[in-house]
């Protein structure tokens, strides 16, 4: 908060402050680097330098000027904007809120629809690869043109991916829609932890964060109901069911970038701000728009492969797959070196990946989400078809992990913020995760009862939560501050690396072993025409509950999340390892 109490004191010196060269002195401070949030993170306190020696970029000026002047009223509308904004749009580590409550659900539909539910996979993938990329550049961004501003970008993206899925005829425009979808939900869930971050200290960081996760104990029950009504014979269908967030979403979010705006603004008629022009090339320059091509780019051919592999009939050995593998892999490659030499304001800088602390969070969130997205993937179809559960039951089922996730988180954050530690509690977390998929192993197949089907959601939950709420937060003590967004950035890009490698999992699983399963279940006498109709749909003619035939898929399809969750519990082995080497170090005050 150092950076914002003194613009604020140099605003109140000034004590209304005239608009003339003492105005472009007021740049000049307010264009000085951000100190570290932890000055022991390097023994130095100014590891990764985002840029010249002295500027910050325009945007973290206009956060902190806004701050600056705000007050106990400026600071309690955002947080009021917030009351409103969670309650609809998705935040960074729990899969859904009202919204991807919803429109998480309606996937299995709409697919089903159009005759494609064997592709949720690669929808799944190919969305959260995007979700995944776009982090970093909107999160740079937002350091050039400002907060609001960027969240105007990313709600507007929103806007526009309802209407594409509520309209479209084919799988393909939907698909497009999901991905313009999937750029608005990653930019605005990157942009509420930035704000997050912005307004408390690092200390109490995973706390506000926690606790910005609280609708979310109350919006998933009533998604259910949502749900159940929207798809239900009479209901509205699941294109009018997304179609209304077209509404709610820019109502949900007006009022914090309303605020955000508006103390922006006033500070520039204060004086605090100066807005300064700058050309295309210093643009550019600061958003590291060829750092970002490269990240983009390198990371998207290197997961792309991963999606359409097992769906092609040579598989890895098809040369347009070895030929994006290469590609990627210079790419991302050629990054390092770029941002190394190249970059003024460097989008990654390779000082990062030289840290303790931020490697091994890194690569802690991307293995555990891995195990969420891979058991997640196909847990609402399974449920509905393997147990007969009902819309609203299943949905239930699919949000009792990240409720607890939630819950959990808040526990997490308030500890964290009393007692300044972390690493023991990351420790447990882990522990925690991994004999969760240990009793999935047992509990997630044909013959468990309900109950118990949503016990292992909730030790998951417990386990995730400690992990995703304590490891998005404790790298950002380790950087300056001007860097926190494209940090944030990082980690949340890592959260969603590992569900889209999660997803690629569980879809080439059920690609592959799924017609099988049915063959082997049902009989080799049994009609190609079922077997492809239970492959690709959950609303097609299914034989009736209790009988052999029903059984027997019953049967096939809990056999495939079996082989779902060995996957899983390999990638949350190495958890508590790397827990292990997590510096013990007390959070900053």
């Amino acid at each position: 908060m150092a950076f914002a109490q003194k613009i604020k004191a140099m605003a109140l010196k000034r004590n209304g402050i005239q608009r003339s060269s003492s105005s472009t002195a007021a740049v000049a401070e307010v264009s000085r680097p951000a100190h570290s949030d932890n000055a022991h993170a390097d023994g130095k306190g100014n590891m990764g330098s985002s840029g010249p020696e002295n500027n910050v970029e325009a945007g973290v000026s206009a956060m902190a000027a806004a701050q600056a002047i705000w007050g106990k009223t400026g600071f309690r509308l955002v947080i009021l904007g917030f009351s409103f904004f969670p309650k609809i749009h998705t935040n960074p580590c729990v899969p859904s809120e009202l919204d991807n409550s919803t429109v998480y659900t309606y996937k299995n539909y709409s697919t089903s629809e159009f005759n494609q539910l064997s592709v949720l996979g690669t929808l799944n993938t190919a969305a959260v690869i995007v979700f995944a990329v776009v982090k970093p550049p909107i999160a740079k961004i937002s350091n050039v043109i400002g907060r609001g501003y960027t969240l105007v970008f990313t709600i507007s993206c929103y806007v526009l991916s309802y209407i594409l899925m509520a309209s479209a005829q084919t799988i393909g425009a939907y698909a497009g829609g999901f991905v313009l979808y999937n750029i608005g939900q990653s930019g605005t869930n990157v942009m509420t932890n930035v704000i997050l971050t912005d307004l408390f200290s690092p200390r109490w960081r995973a706390f506000a964060i926690g606790v910005s996760f609280f609708p979310f104990l109350i919006t998933p029950w009533v998604a259910a109901f949502i749900v159940a009504s929207v798809v239900a014979g009479n209901g509205i269908g699941w294109r009018w069911g997304i179609g209304m967030f077209a509404i709610l979403m820019p109502f949900g979010s007006s009022f914090i970038i309303g605020t955000l705006l508006y103390y922006q603004r006033k500070a520039k008629k204060m004086g605090v701000l100066v807005s300064q022009k700058m050309t295309l090339h210093e643009f550019c320059s600061e958003i590291d728009l060829g750092g970002m091509l490269l990240f983009v780019g390198g990371l998207a051919c290197l997961l792309l492969p991963l999606t359409f592999a097992a769906q092609l009939p040579e598989g890895w050995r098809s040369p347009w797959i070895i030929a994006l593998l290469v590609i990627g892999i210079a790419l991302l490659v050629c990054l390092g070196f770029y941002e190394k030499y190249v970059a003024v304001y460097p989008v990654m800088p390779p000082s990062y990946f030289k840290n303790l602390t931020i490697s091994v969070s890194l690569l802690m969130l991307a293995l555990d989400n891995l195990g969420f997205s891979a058991t997640h993937t196909y847990l609402y179809s399974w449920s509905i078809v393997s147990y007969n559960l009902d819309v609203r039951t299943a949905t239930f089922l699919n949000s009792t992990m990240s409720v607890m996730q939630c819950l959990v988180g808040i526990t997490a954050g308030w500890w964290m913020g009393r007692s300044g530690r972390y690493k023991w509690l990351v420790v447990l977390g882990a522990c925690i995760r991994l004999i969760g998929y240990g009793i999935m192993i047992r509990l997630r197949t044909q013959d468990s009862t309900i109950g118990e089907l949503f016990a292992q959601q909730l030790i998951q939950g417990t386990g995730s939560g400690i992990i995703s709420t304590a490891l998005l937060v404790v790298p950002t003590t380790v950087v300056p501050r001007a860097q926190i967004p494209q940090l944030l950035a990082l980690a949340l890009c890592c959260v969603f690396l590992g569900s889209s490698i999660g997803s690629t999992i569980a879809g080439g699983i059920y690609t592959n072993t799924m017609r099988e399963s049915l063959w082997k279940w049902l009989g080799l006498k049994t009609s190609p025409v079922l077997i492809e109709s239970l492959y690709n749909s959950i609303t097609g003619e299914l034989p009736d509950w209790g009988t052999p035939e029903r059984i027997a898929i019953n049967y096939a399809y809990s056999d495939i999340v079996t082989y779902i969750t060995y996957a899983a519990i390999g990638a949350a082995a190495p958890g508590i390892i790397l827990a292990l080497l997590l510096p013990n170090k007390e959070l900053p005050e």
